[in-house]
């Protein structure tokens, strides 16, 4: 079972909402449902949600209880725009793979949209547009290319040299892509609702509950738990984020560290539209307003230290990220009111593994790596309830653990 790891450190802006409680029982005697949920952030969030949508009977557990692992570490810039851009992953995994996995992207940013609309959670949901920002890794004319590439993939884009963004937006840079259609939220608040909006419909909750082992047969899988009692279910979906689980094969990924800070709220000092900006440089910087004004804004990615090391890190990243944003934004106050560490999972396409364990079909992992986890979070959730629900998903292949 799972590696465990001290997910984040210091204090995530978002301690400064209340999100609603989500109420959980002690898991006392032996339980039966048709789907047990290890991991109760926003990824078990969103599948909870899903399969009891479909009428499916729902556990979920969590060793440590809802919304306390990597879900509020999280900046929830929850953008349909992949890390990897979409001219560099034609070349990775061929282009009509990698356009298809940017359109189910965007596509998943609607979706997710239109559900929070439709169970109205109250999570402060804004659809802001996003710039792209020319940087180390894509300068203007490979940002120009970009645009093309994603404009023949039915995705608009629009190309911006530095006078316009300069004008539009008040950003003194060479070049930038504009999208839209993204959306900025409280990540805490969303989780929270989805888990309400699942227990409404008899999803059972159960923490602090930590899963040991997992034996599978042809119709059933036994979970036993750290204090005794099992779980027999008929599958099972580990969305336990990035601490690794040693039957999931050993994809390729890394796990990075990363700092993020947030500022006072000082809505009259936001930038036009309040765009979601990011930088094509490594690392990048990424940066969003809040419902109330305040700036969040990250990066300063590196390779996962241990987290006491990671953790001694904070003040001077911190640093670094607000001299940055003082760069591109001279006229903010870029003191940090907030700042925190977290750690989480990348892969070198960008992309997530999502589906059945190979050899254990009733096993199904939601490994939603890179800079969309939220995104890839609301794809994880359809695939596998299709899955559960006895169909397929066309879109399954693109981020199957057995994928070419």
């Amino acid at each position: 079972m799972p590696r465990k790891l001290d997910l984040r450190s210091g204090r995530p802006v978002w301690s400064a909402y209340r999100a609603p409680a989500v109420p959980t029982a002690a898991l006392t005697r032996d339980a039966k449902a048709d789907v047990l949920i290890i991991g109760m952030g926003i990824s078990g969030a969103m599948t909870a949600e899903a399969l009891t949508a479909h009428g499916h009977a729902v556990i979920c557990i969590d060793r440590r209880g809802p919304l306390k692992g990597s879900t509020s570490a999280t900046t929830a810039l929850v953008q349909f725009e992949i890390d990897q851009p979409l001219s560099v992953l034609s070349k990775m995994i061929g282009k009509t793979s990698a356009e298809q996995a940017w359109r189910r992207s965007r596509l998943a940013v609607s979706n997710l949209a239109a559900r929070i609309a439709e169970l109205e959670i109250n999570c402060s949901p804004g659809r802001n547009p996003s710039l792209y920002l020319a940087g180390t890794l894509l300068g203007p004319s490979e940002l120009r290319d970009e645009a093309e590439a994603r404009r023949q993939a039915g995705i608009a884009a629009t190309y911006l040299t530095a006078a316009p963004l300069a004008e539009k937006f008040g950003i003194d840079r060479e070049a930038a892509i504009l999208s839209h259609g993204n959306i900025a939220l409280d990540p805490r608040k969303l989780t929270a609702g989805l888990l309400l909006s699942a227990s409404q419909r008899k999803a059972r909750f159960y923490a602090p509950v930590e899963a040991t082992a997992i034996e599978d047969s042809a119709d059933e899988v036994v979970v036993a738990t750290r204090d005794g009692p099992t779980i027999t279910t008929r599958h099972v979906v580990l969305a336990t984020g990035y601490e690794l689980v040693d039957m999931v094969p050993a994809a390729a990924h890394r796990i990075i560290s990363t700092w993020a800070i947030a500022t006072r709220p000082q809505p009259r000092k936001i930038w036009r539209r309040a765009a979601f900006i990011w930088e094509a440089s490594d690392p990048y910087l990424y940066m969003r307003a809040t419902a109330d004004g305040r700036v969040v804004c990250g990066g300063e990615d590196e390779d996962f230290v241990e987290e006491a090391r990671r953790d001694e890190l904070i003040a001077d990243k911190t640093a670094r990220i607000a001299e940055k944003l003082g760069r591109l934004f001279p006229h903010l106050d870029v003191r940090p009111e907030f700042a925190w560490t977290g750690s989480f999972g990348t892969t070198t396409t960008g992309l997530p593994y999502i589906g059945a364990i190979p050899r254990h079909p009733r096993i199904h992992a939601v490994m939603g790596y890179g800079g969309n986890g939220i995104t890839f979070s609301q794809i994880a959730s359809e695939i596998v309830s299709a899955s559960v629900n006895g169909q397929s998903d066309t879109d399954a292949e693109l981020f199957a653990f057995n994928r070419r």
